[in-house]
């Protein structure tokens, strides 16, 4: 096969009248035939040391030699994992009700109400409570009824308000975390 020259591919286009139409590329053959060096009979020899991973990495299938199959398993294996952190427990936030602060409040969102003891209303004071005819099942499974409930309260986190409905019951909080923002709260925050 013999490879003809650009000058003799030039002479050939102008003879079929194509000069005109071709006039745009001559720019780009120029730059090819500046940069295309290498010979044809240098990089042949080369083409099978790299064949095999270009085929793999085109997706083909090929054979891997046995070692370079054990390879890959090795790099695979000593792929680095995240480390495993703790549990960080509860999610809290510390919160501010009506201008007293009120400490850290639990986000839980299994708990269908929002939930303050009977306690920390008589700490807040000047809220009103309205009384509430429904029973309430508590995590242990238990059933309790609620005091009454609080309507929109202003709940401060940081420089957010937000107006939450609370559920007052008498329960005991020492060394627990007493206000339970559950799904409603999570839904008006967002």
């Amino acid at each position: 096969m013999e490879i003809e020259s650009s000058e003799e591919e030039e002479e050939r286009i102008e003879k079929n009248g194509e000069n005109e139409k071709r006039s745009h590329c001559r720019p780009f053959r120029e730059i090819f035939n500046q940069v295309i060096l290498v010979p044809l009979i240098e990089t042949l020899p080369q083409v099978p040391v790299y064949s095999k991973r270009i085929k793999y990495y085109l997706g083909e299938e090929i054979n891997l030699d046995e070692e370079e199959e054990q390879e890959l398993h090795i790099k695979a294996r000593k792929r680095r994992h995240p480390p495993k952190m703790k549990d960080p427990g509860s999610l809290t936030l510390p919160c501010m009700i009506e201008d007293v602060d009120v400490g850290e409040t639990m986000l839980d969102s299994r708990s269908s109400i929002n939930m303050m003891p009977l306690s920390y209303l008589n700490k807040i004071g000047g809220l009103t409570l309205k009384p509430l005819n429904v029973m309430v099942m508590v995590a242990d499974g238990t059933s309790s009824r609620p005091i009454g409930v609080m309507e929109d309260v202003v709940v401060r986190i940081e420089h957010l308000e937000f107006l939450v409905d609370f559920i007052v019951m008498e329960m005991n909080t020492s060394g627990r975390i007493p206000l339970i923002l559950g799904r409603p709260f999570i839904k008006t925050s967002k």
